[in-house]
């Protein structure tokens, strides 16, 4: 589970949004429901991650955010020389709901599906 200790010690501040942005796009594809998020490619990438933040509220035992990940796919092919399909990037968007423990900062990364 990530920690977002910069993002627990500006909750409150403008700067909350900047920071919590920030500790998202440094985290790995892997730690992010990217790949469950998929609509077109079959394959998550982390290389082109922009986040929107869309709100955030402190609720009885966390801090909650709800946030907006736009990233890239690909369609992946059997990887053979003489395989015909190209290698494009796809653009994905997905929500997700972020839970911030106000103790350990540890985060819970939930993806939204409505």
């Amino acid at each position: 589970m990530p920690k977002f200790a910069d993002s627990l010690r500006a909750w409150g501040t403008p700067d909350f949004n900047h920071i919590l942005k920030n500790d998202i796009e440094q985290l790995d594809a892997s730690q992010l429901p990217l790949q469950q998020g998929l609509s077109i490619g079959s394959y998550a990438l982390d290389n082109k991650l922009d986040v929107i933040v869309i709100g955030a509220a402190e609720k009885e035992d966390h801090i909650r955010a709800k946030v907006g990940i736009f990233y890239t796919s690909i369609i992946a092919g059997c990887s053979c020389a003489d395989d015909p399909t190209p290698v494009d990037e796809n653009n994905e968007y997905c929500v997700m709901q972020i839970d911030i423990d106000p103790v350990t900062a540890e985060a819970a990364l939930i993806l939204l599906t409505d």
